[in-house]
């Protein structure tokens, strides 16, 4: 009887703690927009006076979980934006850019932002299912204080308070408050780069090893290869020591820049504009 007791105990433990600790993602990266032309090193790297420039895309970031989480990391963006012009070339609406691996809008459960610029943020609307995750600094800062006298609105579209306001009174945002923070099983979040007032990226474990998604807390190789940051940022050191520390989590070459196009000539093509990261 005490060897049944004892076998019944080490089973429970095993089936619902060990499976715990074994949620595990296949991530892709999906490519929804590009501009027409490269963007200058001198643009996206701090008081650099290089004369070459880099291939700029917007992508956003799907995890597909095997504990049935279908993640979207950031948000993409609508035409409507005042930040949309002919500047861009190939979008595709980043909803209907799921199609291309086979999924719809409601399919999504969670959507992870990691800041609330234009690009990353305004398409948050068309996901009825997701519960939607955003650091609670950044968003007090984005609702309130950037649009005050001394507050720093660049990058954002007024437009977009009011779709994060009203996922938060429906009870579909959850704030996240803090670092190295386990939101969904699987998935931890860190702050540190103040690229917005409070910007937040992702790990996520695959079956294999962790990948990091920086988003724009790492906008490209170029800066994370020569430690540099960007211009748009709260304070350019944090955003650098980020950098540092990203190459302390995981191996540096699952670390996935916000809008590098290298992104889809380093890893397997899934399909033309997804690739699986891993």
């Amino acid at each position: 009887m005490k060897k049944f007791i004892l076998f019944f105990s080490v089973f429970f433990i095993s089936s619902t703690i060990l499976p715990q600790k074994n949620n595990t993602y296949e991530v892709y990266a999906i490519e929804f927009a590009r501009p027409h032309s490269p963007w200058p090193v001198k643009e996206i790297a701090l008081n650099s006076t290089a004369k070459d420039s880099v291939k700029g895309v917007f992508m956003t970031w799907l995890l597909k979980g095997n504990n049935g989480r279908i993640v979207l990391v950031d948000a993409g963006f609508h035409r409507e934006s005042k930040f949309f012009g002919d500047w861009l070339k190939h979008y595709t609406r980043h909803d209907s850019s799921l199609q291309l691996v086979g999924l719809k809008a409601g399919d999504i459960t969670d959507v992870i932002l990691s800041h609330p610029h234009w690009d990353h943020l305004g398409g948050v609307d068309p996901f009825p299912k997701a519960t939607v995750w955003m650091q609670k600094n950044d968003y007090s800062y984005f609702v309130t204080d950037a649009w005050q006298k001394g507050g720093n609105a660049a990058g954002f579209d007024s437009s977009d308070v009011p779709k994060i306001a009203d996922l938060n009174a429906k009870g579909k945002l959850q704030l996240v408050n803090g670092d190295d923070i386990e939101i969904i099983p699987g998935i931890k979040v860190y702050i540190g780069s103040k690229h917005t007032y409070e910007s937040q990226y992702v790990v996520v474990n695959t079956t294999t090893d962790k990948v990091l998604i920086a988003s724009d807390n790492c906008w490209f190789y170029y800066n994370l290869n020569h430690m540099i940051s960007i211009p748009y940022t709260f304070d350019s050191k944090a955003y650098i020591n980020a950098m540092q520390r990203m190459k302390t989590l995981v191996n540096p070459d699952l670390i996935i820049p916000g809008h590098d196009a290298k992104i889809f000539e380093k890893f397997t093509k899934v399909k033309e504009g997804v690739v699986r990261i891993r």
